[in-house]
């Protein structure tokens, strides 16, 4: 099978483990130090790779400056974002599902900013997916009123859906030609150095409990997510159009709710289901060409 007809599946299928990653290891340690050392295990990996595989590097301190600016949206501002909303009570299925809006957002800028046009069948489809969002985000809601949500939980997860938004649109406009691996060691160079600024900044103590669980966590997102997920998804940037990509993203919460209700207990109404089935639909739509 070719790769740019497995990329989306396999993308969604990992992206989605990020959120359940998130809550097994954040009991260990705090949001901005979990990442911030997520992302130096990373850089040294990615590093080497590229040493190994003779990679070129990105050349001209504008383009460096373009992939560090996209790091730091795509990776701080977004990751950040989650990690604080989850470590402040948000579950982890409805924080995939709100920044599971992020499809919508991204094609209406996309059409300002990059001058991609999106058919009457595609806007269906965003619409149809952000329907099926908005169902489940709805039924999670109305559960979140049960558990001890902190205000500040909401605002980083409005946050984290803007950043990987915008991050999502400057990548596709100023570095969508960065070389795929040595580009992605700039990225999360930017974002490590962002995110060690913010466990600062928040008063963190830096301290984490070096548990199996931890460890698992923290092994599962340095090699799945950071370094697989993150290069498919610099792969499928390139290849297609910034709405395209995005509405994969409507993929993931569904994904996220089924992996949450079966390692944490989210449970999963009706409404939620009907939600997933329409989010589906919706994104089929977006994609076909």
């Amino acid at each position: 099978m070719r790769l740019s007809t497995l990329a989306p599946v396999l993308f969604v299928l990992l992206w989605s483990t990020g959120f359940v990653g998130a809550k097994l290891g954040l009991p260990y340690a705090e949001p901005f130090t979990f990442l911030w050392v997520r992302m130096v295990i990373v850089v040294g990996l990615l590093a080497a790779l590229a040493f190994l595989l003779r990679a070129p590097w990105p050349r001209g301190r504008a383009l460096n400056l373009h992939i560090g600016v996209s790091g730091l949206l795509l990776h701080a501002g977004y990751l950040g974002g989650v990690f604080f909303a989850i470590s402040r009570g948000l579950p982890a299925g409805l924080s995939a599902l709100i920044v599971g809006l992020q499809p919508i957002l991204t094609a209406i800028l996309a059409q300002f900013l990059l001058r991609e046009r999106v058919s009457g069948v595609q806007w269906a489809g965003l619409l149809l997916g952000f329907g099926g969002v908005g169902l489940v985000v709805g039924e999670k809601a109305l559960l979140a009123r049960e558990l001890h949500i902190e205000p500040s939980a909401f605002v980083a997860i409005v946050l984290a859906l803007l950043s990987t938004t915008l991050g999502t649109l400057y990548q596709k406009r100023f570095a969508v030609q960065m070389p795929l691996v040595a580009g992605t060691v700039v990225q999360y160079l930017a974002a490590s150095v962002g995110l060690f600024v913010l466990a600062l900044l928040f008063h963190e103590t830096m301290q984490i409990q070096w548990t199996p669980q931890f460890v698992l966590a923290m092994a599962w997102l340095v090699l799945v997510l950071s370094m697989g997920a993150i290069l498919l998804l610099m792969y499928l940037i390139r290849h297609n159009s910034a709405s395209a990509v995005a509405s994969l993203f409507y993929l993931v919460p569904p994904a996220t709710a089924l992996e949450a209700y079966f390692l944490f207990g989210e449970r999963l109404g009706e409404w939620a289901l009907l939600g997933m089935a329409l989010a589906v639909v919706g994104v089929a739509l977006v994609v076909r060409r």
